[in-house]
């Protein structure tokens, strides 16, 4: 499974990759806003900067802001031009799905965003969408089963023999990763600190704690 940072902050996304278990960024409006990046050129140049820090070959999508065919076509192009690792991230609505048809048959890879039933995943697939984000935690949220909708995706995806990867988006703590994964996401995008969580165990303190005192201890 590849992890991805889903963030437009780029301390994080820096130490993710010194980590050495960086495989892409995820990013969108809402992420950018936090980081104080506004103005399509500031914008464009961020995206920029981002590639430059993971490397060649690591993915990072940069989502398009028009909600009609034209304008999301105009700007995922214009994002695609950036770096060959840009991946253009499209909303799952009428003229997303039609745009992401565009974009495939153009050779341009794309996320399709805001999935929130199979459904969706089907037509996505369909469309030649290279990753499919359900969002799980926005699912949980309405008290519907996140983790349940990966699954599914999941086992109709292998059905038909989908090409289109499932990305895990909307994650909000380490146990969502680990459920993702048992649950067949090929992907996982997340805030760093749910990353990090991972290397939390009250064992594994414990047992370091001990070693130390019996180093300490035997070289007294």
């Amino acid at each position: 499974m590849l992890f991805f940072v889903d963030t437009a902050n780029l301390d994080h996304i820096r130490e993710a990759q010194d980590l050495g278990i960086l495989d892409g960024v995820t990013t969108n409006p809402s992420l950018m806003a936090k980081e104080g990046i506004s103005g399509e050129k500031n914008i464009l140049n961020h995206y920029k900067e981002i590639c430059k820090i993971v490397g060649d070959g690591k993915d990072v999508s940069a989502e398009v802001i028009a909600v009609d065919f034209k304008g999301m076509v105009e700007e995922g192009q214009k994002l695609a031009a950036l770096h060959e690792n840009i991946v253009v991230k499209v909303p799952m609505i009428k003229e997303g799905i039609k745009a992401i048809s565009y974009f495939t048959e153009q050779g341009i890879k794309t996320n399709c965003t805001l999935v929130f039933s199979a459904g969706q995943a089907i037509l996505a697939s369909k469309a030649g969408a290279t990753y499919l984000s359900p969002f799980i935690g926005r699912v949980d949220d309405i008290t519907w089963d996140g983790i349940g909708l990966i699954k599914e995706i999941y086992e109709i995806y292998d059905q038909i023999g989908s090409e289109t990867a499932i990305l895990a988006a909307s994650i909000r703590n380490p146990l969502h990763i680990v459920q993702a994964a048992k649950a067949g996401a090929d992907v996982v995008t997340c805030p760093l600190n749910a990353i990090l969580g991972l290397l939390n165990h009250p064992l594994t303190d414990q047992g370091l704690q001990k070693f130390l005192e019996d180093h300490q201890k035997a070289n007294a």
